[in-house]
């Protein structure tokens, strides 16, 4: 007879860990073509757009730089059409993403940013309360500058500003779209002009390492570089 005791001898096999990646959202929608010009106006990627006769219908887009897509169309949920609310879109530059979805014709809230400590207010809650505060927030922190906008339906969705994440949000290996890596590099390059006035103003010819590595530290929230 098997015991706990000869079990434990005998060793636990570890479980496997298993990514478990969010891909897909579900949009609640009432007029599915109405809806499809709207996501396609955004400038995002159509990556489908099935049917069944009159009863059954699926579209998915897909946002620039992302892993995670949306999904739209007939019968496809039963939530109420404009139910889905605090959808998140991470932007590396929350004025040139608003600006970008304002050059196609959406109409989108000006930047605001959280009142600190106090979380209730008048506004339309966010992740950080219920208080808009007009502006990209001041010290232009990482998690701090929002946009928000809405689909024909209402359903909403919200902009945040991530330049730096906190530490252990990002796993080593990194990734960047062309307008994210832009943006580090540009970040990384004001950061490597005030390290060389730390070291005299002498040129760095090891600049491209030092590039490297606060892009990378910057991105998996280390200690940056000095």
């Amino acid at each position: 007879m098997a015991t706990a005791e000869n079990s434990k001898a005998a060793g636990t096999p570890k479980l496997r860990s298993v990514d478990f990646k969010l891909e897909i959202v579900v949009v609640p929608v009432s007029d599915v073509d109405r809806a499809k010009a709207f996501y396609a106006k955004l400038g995002w990627r159509l990556d489908a757009d099935f049917a069944s006769g009159n009863d059954w219908r699926v579209i998915q887009f897909t946002p620039p730089g992302s892993n995670a897509s949306v999904i739209f169309g007939r019968n496809v949920t039963p939530a109420e059409p404009g139910s889905a609310q605090g959808l998140y879109l991470i932007v590396s530059d929350i004025e040139a993403a608003r600006d970008a979805l304002v050059a196609h014709g959406i109409e989108v809230s000006e930047v605001f940013h959280g009142s600190g400590d106090t979380h209730s207010g008048p506004d339309e809650p966010y992740i950080s309360g219920s208080r808009r505060v007009s502006g990209p927030d001041p010290a232009r922190g990482s998690y701090r500058s929002f946009a928000s906008f809405r689909d024909p339906d209402g359903n909403g969705w919200l902009l945040q500003e991530i330049t730096t994440r906190l530490p252990g949000r990002v796993e080593a290996d990194t990734t960047f779209n062309s307008t994210e890596l832009a943006s580090a590099l540009r970040r990384a390059a004001t950061a490597h002009g005030e390290h060389e006035k730390r070291t005299g103003g002498k040129h760095d010819e090891n600049w491209p390492d030092w590039y490297a590595d606060y892009i990378v530290k910057e991105q998996t929230g280390q200690p940056l570089p000095n």
